[in-house]
């Protein structure tokens, strides 16, 4: 049997992206629903123990379970219900311009939701060694760092006695404290990049504070083992190429990898939104809009962010422009956002004239110089100067509408000073 539910606005993800959307729809009349496919509300957040979160959105530090339950608490009101346990299959869109969504789940069975609008905050997945076609055996101990952070904090197991973490991204560092904190010997993080993935702060706690060696420029050429992992080849790189006459061996029962995340967009492309290669997310209009109409995005489904607090706040936003689409009062131009030299990309792909906009960058440079410049219609309408910029760390401004005040194109660049 197939049981049917009908809301204004359906959330696919409790992770602190669909929370912080929920919570901004909540004071609406409009009814929400909130669907996730775990039993708990705030995803990933549950097993990040540690603290560090929401410094800005909340204005005090908290761990990962103290943020979720707060911006839990937030959704919490009579028009949003949520469905835990509760998996999306299948999302299709209606010929009244709504959407159908196909859902499963142990509690209800099948269920067929309809909704006005949709937000997406199915969040990211880790890349793991099969992205990077290392060689070697196929031995037990070989984990990504997000799986051996859930064995460890929420299972109460150790992943092994001895480390080895391949990528430097800040799950990676902090789970190589974690796993200093708890006895287990980290032999090494080996990055292929010349500078640290994560976060500044994280390379410092983490890495520094624990003496834990970082060999930039390197990468693992082999892992080793039969039943376990015994050891991993690692080798510098040269023009990124492994110079594997300087090759050396690091004897460890583990391998974690930390080597970046990939935005969960398969839902996405079920309903036809275009996505951006830049980003791996949807290209989304100043309101968080996708190229569907109805459908917006928000959090690291739509770009992989640095800090939770950044994802909440985009959420959020995107959960206002929810609220006006459905009232009617929403506008969207076509005037381009784009990115030139030393910018990954820039969020979102779109502004409204006379309107106050919210831009995010990747940066692709290290420096300690550089200036972040706006052009409009090729006209310099902005700049700010950086003290430090780096790929690891966002880059987050606000142009104030009365720069943004006439259609045309936006072009971003960061130059690097003298």
């Amino acid at each position: 049997m197939i049981h049917d539910f009908s809301y204004d606005i359906a959330v696919i993800g409790a992770g602190a992206a669909g929370l912080a959307a929920a919570a901004e729809t909540a004071k609406s009349p409009f009814r929400t629903v909130v669907i996730d496919r775990e039993d708990q509300l705030g995803g990933i957040l549950r097993q990040c123990i540690h603290n560090g979160f929401g410094l800005r959105y909340f204005k005090e530090e908290l761990t990962g379970p103290e943020y979720a339950d707060r911006v839990a608490a937030l959704a919490a009101n009579p028009n949003v219900e949520f469905k835990t346990g509760t998996a999306v299959t299948e999302i299709k869109p209606l010929p009244d311009n709504g959407f159908e969504l196909l859902a499963f789940s142990a509690a209800e069975g099948v269920s067929r939701i309809r909704a006005r609008a949709l937000f997406l905050g199915m969040g990211c997945r880790e890349r793991n060694r099969g992205n990077l076609a290392i060689p070697g055996s196929r031995p037990a101990g070989i984990f990504t760092a997000g799986a051996a952070q859930k064995l460890l904090n929420i299972e109460g197991m150790l992943p092994g006695k001895s480390a080895v973490i391949v990528g430097s991204g800040d799950i990676g560092l902090i789970m190589a404290r974690r796993l200093r904190w708890s006895g287990v010997e980290v032999k090494a993080v080996i990055e292929i990049m010349p500078h640290p993935s994560g976060l500044t702060r994280n390379v410092v706690q983490c890495l520094n504070d624990f003496g834990i060696p970082l060999y930039l420029e390197h990468s693992v050429v082999n892992i080793a083992g039969r039943e376990r992992v015994q050891y991993v080849e690692a080798a510098p790189l040269d023009n990124g190429i492994p110079q594997l006459d300087r090759q050396f061996r690091i004897e460890c029962d583990t391998v974690l990898f930390s080597v970046g995340l990939i935005p969960e967009n398969e839902l996405s492309r079920q309903l036809g939104v275009e996505l951006n290669p830049a980003t791996g997310g949807a290209i989304v209009d100043a309101n968080l809009q996708t190229s569907v109409p109805g459908v917006f995005a928000g959090g690291n489904v739509l770009h992989v962010h640095d800090l939770v607090d950044f994802v909440s706040e985009e959420a959020g936003e995107a959960g206002r422009s929810i609220v006006r689409y459905l009232d009617g009062t929403l506008r969207s131009d076509s005037n381009c956002a784009v990115v030139e030299s030393n910018l990954k990309y820039v969020v979102p792909n779109r502004f409204n004239t006379g309107e106050k906009c919210i831009f995010s960058f990747r940066p692709l440079i290290v420096s300690d110089a550089a200036t972040l410049e706006a052009k409009l219609n090729n006209r310099v309408i902005w700049k700010r100067k950086f003290t430090y910029v780096k790929p690891a760390e966002m880059l987050k401004i606000e142009l104030p509408a009365e720069l943004l005040n006439e259609p045309g194109t936006l072009v971003f660049r960061l130059r690097e000073e003298a």
